[in-house]
C-alpha cells in the first residue's frame, strides 16, 4: 500500500465490531448480545438468526464468499473449516445465499483428528465449534479470496473442552466472580465484572526465505539443529533497537496494516537483541481477545514475511549461542468501569484494597508455581528458560523496592506507614527537563514481575499461546480471592481483618519474593534453601496438571474436569515425545544425506591434493593438508558412530507405549544422543570448504537478510 497511512481510517475495518453490530442489529437484538458480551449474561438463543443474517450480509458486502468457525485446538494454532455461503440453486438455476442462526451457533468438525489426549478415537470421531460471542468475527483476506472468521470454541461429543479457549472463558467467569466479591467489601457497588487484561510482547526472528528452504532442520522443526557461531554475535549489542533495514521495515509495515484492519492493537515494534531479532507489542486487551489476537500476530507475521521473501521464526531457539524468543504476558486487572485494581496509586501503603489483591496474588503464586511454570512449558522453551536471556525455571516475584518495604512493614506490624516515592533525576544538560522516576526499577531476570500496574509473566514461549497462562493466573487468583472473601465477609470488624489476613499472607508466602539476579548460581541455591520448586524442562513439570492440588483448583472452579486435566497430561508428554522424535529424525536425515557426502567429498579433495602433491614435489611439505585430513577423519567417525546411537535409540523409543516414559526416555537418552550428533557436524563446519558445506551457515542467516 502505497503513500500515507491514516490508522484511523483503516482501524476495524475488517471487523464485525460493535459499532457494525449497533447499525446493522435491530435494536433489541443489539441490547441483548452487548449484555452477553459485556457484563457475561446467558446468551439468548433466539438472537442468532439475526445476528447471523447481518454477519452474512456485512460479509459480502466485503467480498467474502466463505466462512469458517476459528477455533485453537491443542496443538497450539488455530484451525478452520470453510463452507460457502451457497446453500442452494433455485428452479432459474441462481445460486442462493444463506447463513443461518445454527450455522452461526454451531458447527461439526472431525475431534480425532485433533489432539484429544485419549478423549476422542478415530472411531468416535464427532466434536462442535461453538460461537464465541465475546470475540467479533472479522475477514480473512488471502489475495482474492475473503473468508468471514468466527471465533469459536472446540468441544468434543461428550462435553469435554477440546481447545485452549473455553477454559479461558470459564477461568475469566471465575475471576470476575470472586474478585467482585472482594471490590463489594471495600464499598464498590458500581463495577459490575472484572476483567483480566493482558498485553502480549512478541519476539520472533527474521530470514531470508531463500536460504531458509536450503535448511531442512529449519523447515522441519523451527530451529537450526546444526550450525556453528560466526566471528560476530550479539556482543556489541548493535542490534537490539537498532535502525531497521527497509526491507524490514517494509515488511513491519505490512503487517501494521493487516493488524489493524483486524482491529489489533499493534503498538510497538523494535529490533530485538540478537541479530536478526525483532518484536512486536499490542496495547492490553480482555485476557480472551487478547489471546485471539495474539494468534492472529503470529499468523500475519508469518504470511507477511513470505510476501516479503522472508521466513519469520517463532521458535523459542532457533539458533544456538544467541537470544532466543520469548512472549512477555503483561496481566491486570480491569473493571467495566475503568479501574484498574492493580495500581497502587501515589500512597501504595495507604491502599488497602491493592496490598489485598497483592498479598493473594503473591500467595497465588507461591502454592502453585509448578502450575504457573507448566503453563510456559514447551519443548523449544526448554532451550531458553535460564539461558542469561530469559527468566529462569524457577518461579518468583519481583514486586520492588518500593513495595518491598511495604511489604517489611506489613509483616513487621500488620500496618504500613509509608512508601518511598520516585526521585527526580537531573541530567545536568540545562535544555533537558528533569525527569519523575519510577518508584522502583525493573528486573528483567524475575519470571513474574510486578511493574508498575501491572505483573509481567516473562516464561511464555514465543511460539506458544499465551491461553495457558491466563488460565493458571485467572484461576489461582480466583482461588485466593475467594478464601479472602470468604474470611472477610465473616468479620465482625473488616478494617482489622483485612489488615490481619495481608500480614498473614505476606509472612507466610514471602519466600517468593525475590528482586535480586534471577539469572545468578547463587539464586538456584537460594531458591532450594526457600523450598521453591525447580522444574528444569517441560518433561519435568507436565505431571502438575494432575496432583491433587491441581484437580481440586481447576475442578472448583468448574476450569477443567479431571478427565480433561488427563486427557491434556497425555497430550503434553505425547507432544514433548513427538516433538523431539521429530528433531532426532530430521538430524539423522541430514547428516545422511548430506553432511556426510560434504565430508566425504573435502575428505576425498584433500587426499587427491595430498596424492598429486606428493606426486608432482615428492619433498613438498603436505602436512597441513594430512593433518585436516585426520581431523576431519575422525570427526567423520565420530559423527558417524553418534548417528548410528541415535538411530537405534530412536527406534527404541517410538515403541514405548506409556506417554510419560516415551517422553522421560526421549528427554534422558535421545536428546543427550542430538547433542553428541551435533557437536562433531559443528567443529566440521568450520574445517569444510564452504562451497562444499551443504546449507547456509549461522553467519548467512543472521547477517544476510539483505535487500531483496
Amino acid at each position: 500500500m502505497e503513500g500515507s497511512l491514516n490508522i484511523s481510517d483503516i482501524f476495524g475495518r475488517d471487523v464485525f465490531s460493535d459499532k457494525v453490530m449497533r447499525e446493522r442489529l435491530p435494536k433489541s437484538v443489539y441490547q441483548r448480545l452487548r449484555k452477553t458480551v459485556k457484563e457475561g449474561y446467558e446468551l439468548d438463543p433466539t438472537i442468532a438468526d439475526s445476528v447471523a443474517q447481518a454477519m452474512r450480509e456485512w460479509a459480502i458486502e466485503n467480498g467474502a464468499s466463505h466462512y469458517t468457525h476459528w477455533f485453537q485446538p491443542l496443538n497450539g494454532i488455530t484451525a478452520e473449516k470453510h463452507d460457502s455461503f451457497l446453500s442452494a440453486v433455485d428452479s432459474e438455476g441462481k445460486a442462493i445465499l444463506e447463513f443461518s442462526g445454527g450455522e452461526l451457533v454451531r458447527s461439526e468438525t472431525d475431534a480425532s483428528s485433533f489432539p484429544s489426549g485419549g478423549l476422542r478415537a478415530t472411531f468416535e470421531a464427532r466434536g462442535y465449534t461453538v460461537w464465541d460471542c465475546t470475540s467479533p468475527a472479522f475477514l480473512r483476506r488471502e489475495g482474492e479470496n475473503v473468508t468471514l472468521c468466527i471465533p469459536t470454541a472446540f468441544c468434543s461429543f461428550t462435553g469435554e473442552a477440546l481447545d485452549k479457549k473455553t477454559p479461558l472463558l470459564r477461568s475469566m467467569q471465575a475471576l470476575s466472580r470472586e474478585a467482585l466479591r472482594l471490590l463489594r467489601l471495600f464499598g464498590n457497588t458500581s463495577s459490575r465484572s472484572v476483567k483480566p487484561t493482558v498485553g502480549a510482547e512478541q519476539e520472533y526472528f527474521l530470514i531470508d526465505r531463500k536460504k531458509y528452504l536450503r535448511r531442512k532442520d529449519l523447515v522441519y522443526t523451527g530451529r537450526t539443529l546444526f550450525g556453528s557461531m560466526p566471528a560476530k554475535g550479539q556482543e556489541l549489542d548493535d542490534h537490539y533497537f537498532g535502525v531497521l533495514r527497509s526491507r524490514v521495515a517494509a515488511f513491519m509495515r505490512d503487517v501494521d496494516i493487516e493488524l489493524w484492519r483486524l482491529g489489533v492493537t499493534a503498538k510497538t515494534e523494535h529490533n530485538e537483541a540478537a541479530p536478526a531479532q525483532h518484536e512486536l507489542a499490542c496495547i492490553y486487551d480482555e485476557a480472551n481477545l487478547a489471546a485471539d489476537h495474539n494468534q492472529l500476530v503470529m499468523e500475519i507475521l508469518k504470511k507477511a514475511a513470505s510476501r516479503h521473501g522472508l521466513e519469520c521464526l517463532l521458535h523459542e531457539k532457533p539458533f544456538e549461542g544467541v537470544n532466543g524468543s520469548g512472549k512477555h504476558n503483561n496481566w491486570s486487572l480491569m473493571t467495566d468501569d475503568g479501574i484498574n485494581l492493580m495500581n497502587p496509586g501515589d500512597t501504595p501503603h495507604e491502599n488497602l484494597q491493592f496490598l489485598l489483591l497483592l498479598s493473594c496474588i503473591l500467595a497465588a503464586v507461591d502454592i502453585h508455581a509448578d502450575l504457573l511454570r507448566l503453563s510456559a512449558a514447551d519443548v523449544g522453551n526448554d532451550h531458553r528458560l535460564g539461558a542469561d536471556e530469559a527468566p529462569p525455571a524457577i518461579i518468583s516475584c519481583f514486586i520492588g523496592t518500593q513495595l518491598q518495604e511495604v511489604v517489611k512493614q506489613l509483616i513487621g506490624t500488620g500496618y504500613a506507614t509509608n512508601s518511598p516515592r520516585g526521585k527526580n533525576l537531573r541530567t545536568r544538560v540545562n535544555t533537558l527537563p528533569e525527569l519523575c522516576a519510577d518508584g522502583t526499577d525493573r528486573n528483567r531476570t524475575s519470571p513474574f514481575a510486578f511493574t508498575g500496574n501491572k505483573f509481567e509473566f516473562r516464561m511464555v514461549g514465543s511460539s506458544d499461546s499465551i491461553a495457558n497462562a491466563n488460565i493458571v493466573l485467572n484461576t489461582i487468583a480466583a482461588e485466593q480471592f475467594r478464601a479472602a472473601a470468604e474470611r472477610l465477609e465473616k468479620a465482625a470488624k473488616f478494617d482489622l481483618e483485612v489488615h490481619d489476613l495481608i500480614k498473614e499472607l505476606l509472612t507466610e508466602h514471602q519466600r517468593i519474593i525475590f528482586n535480586g539476579n534471577g539469572y545468578s548460581g547463587e539464586w538456584v541455591l537460594e531458591a532450594k534453601r526457600r523450598g521453591l520448586p525447580n522444574y528444569p524442562s517441560m518433561v519435568d513439570s507436565i505431571a502438575a496438571l494432575t496432583t491433587e492440588k491441581a484437580v481440586k483448583l481447576f475442578g472448583d472452579f468448574e476450569i477443567y474436569t479431571e478427565t480433561e486435566l488427563q486427557s491434556r497430561r497425555q497430550v503434553e508428554y505425547e507432544h514433548y515425545a513427538k516433538v523431539i522424535n521429530i528433531e532426532a529424525r530430521a538430524m539423522i536425515n541430514i547428516t545422511g544425506k548430506q553432511i556426510i557426502p560434504a565430508v566425504i567429498h573435502y575428505n576425498t579433495r584433500l587426499a587427491d591434493s595430498v596424492n598429486k602433491v606428493r606426486s608432482a614435489c615428492p619433498d613438498a611439505d603436505v602436512s597441513t593438508q594430512t593433518e585436516l585430513l585426520l581431523r576431519s577423519s575422525k570427526l567423520l567417525a565420530k559423527m558417524q558412530a553418534a548417528r548410528q546411537k541415535l538411530l537405534s535409540d530412536v527406534e527404541d523409543s517410538i515403541r514405548i507405549p506409556d506417554p510419560e516414559k516415551r517422553a522421560r526416555v526421549y528427554r534422558e537418552l535421545v536428546f543427550p544422543d542430538m547433542q553428541a550428533l551435533r557437536g562433531p557436524a559443528d567443529q566440521l563446519e568450520k574445517i569444510i570448504d564452504k562451497d562444499l558445506w551443504p546449507f547456509p551457515s549461522y553467519g548467512d542467516l543472521l547477517f544476510e537478510v539483505s535487500e531483496p
